[in-house]
């Protein structure tokens, strides 16, 4: 194995080491994992260790993915004036002293940071000292950390055409976001067997990420007698949050196909079963329904930063591969669409093969070549 770049030039090679900082939501997380997963599978002695943030929900996601977490004690900036806020440059401080402790320690070749609180702190004090950093970037619209830091960096990967609006043109590559490739890998003969689905009838897949969306899970449970009386089987994804409500809103209608989950471990086989999905636009949602190839209504969130989520619907709604309906719409028209679409096969093949068109399945393996790169 060559010898790393940064500390170790002058020393016996040894496994290299790296850093991937962020997180805060499954949008983060996943692809944190997916990147550490494909370069553990090239660099079997690789050392890898996360950074995020305490109390967040990395902090457990990433030690079940089989992978070592150090917590750094920041939060983002609230919208309006509180205590919080007047602390954050004391946080921002302290986390950054730590971050900087942890690299000393640590020494890695490398540091990726995916967006989210963690990283700001992790990838200032990797910078300062010269280590190769990579961002990650998977939403349409730039978050503020990873603008903020794109000047500092060595490499952006993003998902989307055209981010040079938000940075330097020269450091960008077009990788698409990482995803689990085994989300596609899914058998509907096997998914409508496990989720126990009639084969004679169609399926409504709907998810509203990882922390559930309260305007799904409304118009999804006001709609229940609708999709009964129409011979529609649902997986409803409702999130902890939601999940003991769903649950007795939708027990009435078990018998008819329609079930509330509070979350779905096998995406691949509910992927698998859907003959539509109905969705928010986080970037992970777009980047898996991209890849699963799945007809799909977007109804983004409206509780983002910049309005993300809406930007990520329109990459997809401007080259016909998704509906939009707005979050605000959705109480009176997102099961009039999505049983529109149910009925339609030709719609769904259309909008099905254009998505298929956005896909980056060697989204990973692209990012971990560059990260390779740095460190060579």
């Amino acid at each position: 194995m060559p010898k790393s770049t940064l500390y170790n030039a002058t020393q016996e090679p040894r496994p290299y080491r790296v850093i991937i900082s962020g997180g805060g939501t499954g949008g983060h997380i996943f692809p944190a994992v997916a990147i550490a997963n494909e370069l553990r599978r090239r660099q079997p002695e690789a050392e890898i260790l996360f950074v995020g943030a305490n109390g967040r929900m990395e902090m457990t996601r990433v030690p079940e993915a089989g992978y070592r977490i150090i917590g750094l004690d920041i939060a983002g900036l609230q919208r309006r004036l509180t205590p919080q806020n007047l602390l954050f440059p004391v946080k921002v401080f302290r986390s950054v002293r730590k971050a900087g402790k942890l690299l000393e320690e640590f020494r890695p070749d490398a540091v990726v940071g995916v967006g989210g609180y963690a990283s700001a702190p992790v990838l200032l004090a990797a910078t300062s000292r010269g280590i190769p950093s990579l961002i990650q970037e998977q939403n349409s619209y730039a978050g503020l950390v990873n603008k903020l830091l794109s000047r500092r960096v060595d490499r952006i990967c993003v998902a989307y055409a055209g981010m040079d609006k938000f940075f330097p043109a020269d450091k960008l590559v077009v990788t698409g976001n990482p995803v689990r490739t085994e989300i596609a890998s899914g058998r509907r003969a096997e998914a409508l067997e496990f989720f126990g689905l009639d084969p004679a009838r169609k399926v409504l897949l709907v998810i509203g990420g990882s922390l559930g969306a309260r305007t799904l899970n409304e118009a999804t449970a006001a709609a229940l007698p609708r999709l009964r009386e129409a011979g529609v089987q649902l997986l409803w994804q409702t999130g902890k949050t939601y999940y003991a409500q769903a649950a007795e809103q939708a027990a009435p209608f078990r018998a008819a196909g329609l079930q509330a989950l509070e979350f779905v471990q096998r995406m691949d086989l509910a992927y698998a079963a859907a003959d539509v999905v109905v969705s928010r636009a986080g970037a992970l949602s777009v980047s898996e329904l991209c890849l699963t190839g799945k007809p799909s209504i977007l109804v983004p969130s409206p509780n983002v930063a910049e309005d993300h989520q809406t930007k990520n619907a329109q990459a997809l709604v401007s080259r016909d591969a998704a509906v939009l309906v707005t979050d605000a719409e959705a109480p009176a028209r997102l099961y009039d669409d999505a049983l529109a679409l149910l009925a339609d096969p030709t719609r769904q093949q259309q909008l099905s093969q254009n998505v298929l068109a956005l896909a980056h399945p060697d989204a990973t393996t692209t990012i971990v070549d560059e990260l390779l790169k740095l460190i060579k």
